[in-house]
């Protein structure tokens, strides 16, 4: 896990950052069916604990005036999913 996020009210929240290392073989060269399949099954296994897990792509994320776009409406909006104020956390 890239990120965890432990919310007021037990709410758990994991961030993942995926790059092609994720689901592929041979330096990105080749997909690697057998890899993904490990990772949607440690994705089902902290869901079953209660963790809520949002995967980002690494090239959503390479270039900082777009992690930073991307950032400024992601967060209000997972802040108001989970009902957290700024003042609460």
């Amino acid at each position: 896990m890239d990120f965890l996020l432990l919310l007021p009210h037990g709410q758990r929240i994991v961030l993942e950052v995926d790059g092609s290392q994720h689901f592929t073989r041979d330096e990105g060269r080749r997909p690697d069916t057998a890899k993904y399949a490990e990772m949607v099954a440690a994705d089902r296994d902290l869901k079953l604990r209660g963790y809520e897990v949002l995967r980002f792509g690494h090239d959503e994320l390479e270039e900082a005036r777009d992690a930073q776009a991307l950032m400024e409406q992601f967060l209000p909006a997972l802040f108001q999913r989970f009902e957290i104020s700024a003042g609460s956390a």
